[in-house]
């Protein structure tokens, strides 16, 4: 296969598994090593982590590390709240950690300035996982748990190698008061195509201006797969949620960003889309740096922003309002009226300007959200 053909699947990135060794007796690791059919080295348990062939700077080993794979124990937390802030809107999303980093390349990705080790790592102790989630969400009953695996990692880049998400599919079928949300800039679903997930999952996909995927998603689906992919999920029943994040100012950007949502509206039925959101370019100063070395030829940091409540830097409030407004009303213009359409991070000052109500006028993100997950988990389940 072509490179162009092989990026629908970026796990094909990946050329060599390490396993620690006091993981290497799972059922889970072997079957990944089985699955992966790559080379397999063992870490002792007590080394520091696998040693990279390839030697330079951070940002040199973030673009080798990406080709290696750590199948390790998580020692701490699977299940947590969203790391958000109290300076804007959060809507109480639940974060469950099952690795670390990505295959793909994003030019704007805030791992390379989060991350102290440039490989990829997935967690193989699955059965603490489990029983932690069953622990939290046995705990609250009444509660609507939102849970997403895509806050330190994709949700399936490597999904062809590890089938993570076909097992957490499976598990959150048992429950009826959690919403897992996979979210990814792959298109690799054939692993959840038989999987019965009783209305309790969602696959997302980030979406933005072709422009900008071309150019700064490297290793990355292409639009037409990516929708291509959600169309398919919805035939299998999945609910679909999608996330404009970032919103990048570039050229020609109000035209690029409505041809996205076009493309989306003619090729993915409305009515199972669950929830959209918005949200500007914004980052941590750091992550600048290590971006530019990395990605010289890009001109994304290359305008002015201002720091923002939570320290990152953010496009000034006029232009996110102009860009979301934009965005807004070619969505809105064509989505169900009961898909939930809300910002990620930022202030009542937008909502209001933007949408014309603020979160609280609705009961809160959280509550809005909510509604929104309930009325699709609670569809008749017809496959």
């Amino acid at each position: 296969m072509t490179q162009r053909e092989n990026m629908w699947d970026p796990s094909r990135h990946v050329k060599h598994i390490h396993v620690a060794a006091d993981v290497a007796a799972l059922e889970y690791t072997r079957e990944i090593c089985e699955r992966a059919n790559l080379p397999v080295s063992i870490v002792a348990t007590g080394d520091n982590l696998p040693v990279l062939q390839e030697k330079g700077s951070f940002a040199d080993s973030l673009a080798a590390g990406k080709k290696h794979l750590f199948l390790c124990r998580n020692r701490g937390e699977f299940f947590k709240p969203c790391p958000g802030t109290s300076a804007y809107q959060c809507c109480r999303y639940q974060v469950l950690n099952v690795g670390m980093n990505c295959p793909m390349d994003c030019v704007y990705c805030i791992l390379q300035a989060y991350l102290n080790q440039p490989w990829l790592s997935a967690f193989v102790n699955i059965d603490d996982l489990y029983r932690q989630v069953d622990e939290a969400l046995k705990s609250d009953p009444s509660r609507l748990y939102r849970i997403g695996t895509g806050e330190f990692a994709d949700s399936l880049a490597l999904e062809r190698i590890t089938g993570m998400a076909e097992k957490l599919v499976d598990f959150f079928a048992g429950y009826d008061n959690a919403l897992l949300e996979l979210k990814t800039k792959s298109a690799f679903i054939a692993t959840l195509k038989d999987v019965d997930h009783r209305h309790r999952t969602l696959l997302s996909w980030s979406l933005n201006s072709q422009t900008i995927m071309k150019a700064q998603e490297l290793r990355s689906a292409s639009l037409a797969q990516r929708l291509a992919a959600a169309k398919q999920a919805a035939e299998w029943g999945y609910g679909l949620s999608f996330h404009f994040d970032p919103i990048v100012l570039h050229r020609n950007w109000q035209k690029g960003y409505e041809e996205t949502v076009n493309l989306l509206f003619d090729q993915v039925p409305k009515e199972q889309i669950v929830w959209i959101s918005l949200g500007a370019l914004r980052y941590l100063p750091q992550l600048k740096t290590i971006s530019m070395q990395r990605f010289p030829q890009s001109s994304m940091f290359r305008q002015e922003f201002v720091a923002g409540l939570d320290g990152k830097l953010r496009y000034f409030r006029s232009i996110r309002e102009e860009m979301y407004s934009h965005l807004y009303r070619c969505i809105r213009k064509r989505a169900a009226e009961d898909t939930c359409i809300y910002f990620c991070m930022e202030s009542d000052e937008i909502w209001h300007d933007v949408f014309g109500f603020t979160p609280d006028d609705r009961g809160g993100i959280p509550f809005m959200l909510d509604a929104a997950a309930r009325r699709f988990m609670d569809k008749p389940v017809c496959f």
